[in-house]
């Protein structure tokens, strides 16, 4: 199916004909839908720890900062667009001077957003805005125009992390700013460094690259730290081959293949660029203001904890199996495996074994109980290896078997992505992530093209099927530690205002 150009065109993108063909066929035979065998419960796959307990892995996590180097990784690429769905609809059914009153009969999003317009930490911001420009602070249009588009602050075209979310004491913040100021918290090395590292469109690099140079100073003087901030795009080798419903490569007008961005799975190169020991993940949207910060700062270090904790003992166990354990030690060590790793395999394993499932790169994953928010959650999965945990978004399950659907919708716990990683083996080596990703787990998805359906293919997604080798241990964390903004009348809930 692949031409001579095609080739050429495969090798510019730093991509390899190997891969494009793995793809081509993975559309062909498809991907097989997870195992689910029960959902990951409190006790049974998920932790909690009293207070006692919580304090004493805070209080490791806080001593290891001294030495070890702590990263915060944060996907934010993409523009807002989705956030703001409902108000370029009415955007592009309104006109000048129709008043507010035009809007009955809009849904009621679009109702509740101008209600409460003067509740956004921007609109200061947007009615000096319109003032200056000589328009109505009350027509819809131009409010729209102005918040929307070029014409004014652009949100509908900016990523989240660009936009401001929250007003404190008189001061605006963008989620970018907030998540400076959670990293200052809980993420200073000994040194007083503080990390972060952000995805980001190559169209936004310049844009998040002069905030952050404005911002910095003030949160630099205000927590005594020096504030590092690295970022990456999603490479273009990581698009994946578009086709037909006849699974034909699809071109453009001038008859070159048509790639796609692999979705945030493609982002576990970026992750794997990463010279850290410990990795914190989180997205973009998910902050608060400082009022509300405690709780989300004490559980991360009660994640990070719980990480070193667990980390410690198993290079412990490696050190063992290097040597030459008793037959008694192995017995032991297929024991903590099982109990402590969420690891269950139908026969003990041997040294070799145990080595190998020990050697892997290690997560703690907070888990908020489930308020049927849409998305993934923890399950113990059947794999050819063992009964592990992993993290299931609902791409991966056939909702045609009655089993699977039963046991999907019986899960108690949902996956906030709050997730701090071990990067380096017992020698301190980092691993080499790429070679953890599970490549059956990617999914295909239906979309369009110039008004032409297509089937797009998504790598294993970052924190599920890209991680479904690494050690994983999942602890429950609270519901006020995960404050989404999804669409914008977010931003008027309790937590964010």
């Amino acid at each position: 199916m692949l031409i001579q150009s095609d080739k050429k065109q495969i090798e510019a993108l730093g991509m390899s004909e190997i891969s494009v063909q793995e793809q081509l066929r993975d559309f062909q035979e498809g991907f097989p839908s997870v195992k689910l065998i029960k959902p990951a419960l409190l006790n049974q796959g998920i932790l909690t720890f009293d207070q006692a307990e919580l304090t004493k892995r805070i209080r490791l996590y806080e001593s290891s900062l001294a030495v070890k180097k702590v990263v915060k990784f944060v996907p934010a690429s993409g523009a807002a667009t989705r956030m703001f769905q409902a108000l370029f609809e009415c955007l592009g059914t309104t006109t000048e001077g129709l008043g507010l009153s035009s809007l009955a009969v809009q849904n009621k999003a679009v109702q509740t957003f101008f209600k409460q317009l003067k509740d956004f930490a921007f609109y200061e911001e947007l009615e000096q805005l319109l003032i200056n420009k000589g328009l109505s602070v009350d027509d819809p249009f131009h409010i729209l125009n102005c918040l929307l588009t070029a014409q004014g602050l652009n949100y509908g075209q900016l990523p989240k992390g660009l936009i401001k979310f929250h007003r404190e004491d008189g001061i605006l913040r963008t989620a970018t700013e907030e998540h400076i100021v959670e990293a200052c918290a809980y993420a200073s090395s000994g040194a007083g460094e503080v990390y972060l590292h952000f995805t980001v469109s190559q169209e936004h690099q310049e844009k998040f690259e002069e905030h952050v140079a404005i911002i910095k100073d003030t949160y630099q003087t205000k927590y005594g730290v020096k504030i590092v901030i690295n970022y990456s795009q999603q490479q273009k080798a990581t698009d994946t081959i578009a086709v037909d419903l006849e699974n034909n490569p699809v071109r453009n007008q001038q008859g070159a293949l048509l790639f796609r961005p692999a979705g945030h799975g493609a982002l576990l190169e970026n992750l794997n660029g990463i010279e850290a020991d410990l990795i914190f993940i989180k997205n973009i949207d998910n902050v608060v203001p400082d009022r509300l910060k405690f709780e989300t700062i004490r559980y991360k270090k009660l994640l990070a904890g719980t990480l070193l904790s667990f980390q410690s003992v198993a290079f412990d166990l490696l050190n063992i199996l290097e040597q030459a354990p008793t037959d008694q030690q192995v017995i032991e060590i297929n024991g903590w495996v099982r109990d402590h790793l969420g690891y269950v395999s139908d026969a003990p394993l041997d040294r070799k074994q145990l080595f190998e499932v020990l050697n892997r790169p290690m997560r703690v994953c907070g888990m908020v109980k489930s308020e049927g928010n849409p998305g993934g959650g923890p399950f113990w999965v059947q794999n050819k290896e063992a009964r592990t945990l992993q993290i299931v978004e609902t791409a991966q399950v056939n909702f045609e078997q009655k089993d699977q659907k039963q046991i999907f919708e019986v899960a108690t716990h949902f996956n906030p992505v709050d997730i701090v990683c071990g990067v380096r083996n017992f020698q301190g080596i980092k691993f080499d992530l790429i070679k953890y990703r599970d490549p059956s787990t990617g999914f295909i998805t239906q979309k369009s093209k110039d008004g032409k359906p297509l089937k797009a293919l998504e790598l294993p997604g970052l924190w599920n099927g890209a991680m479904a080798s690494w050690n994983t241990i999942f602890v429950e964390v609270p519901l006020i530690t995960f404050n989404p903004v999804k669409s914008i009348n977010d931003l008027l809930l309790p937590e964010h205002v």
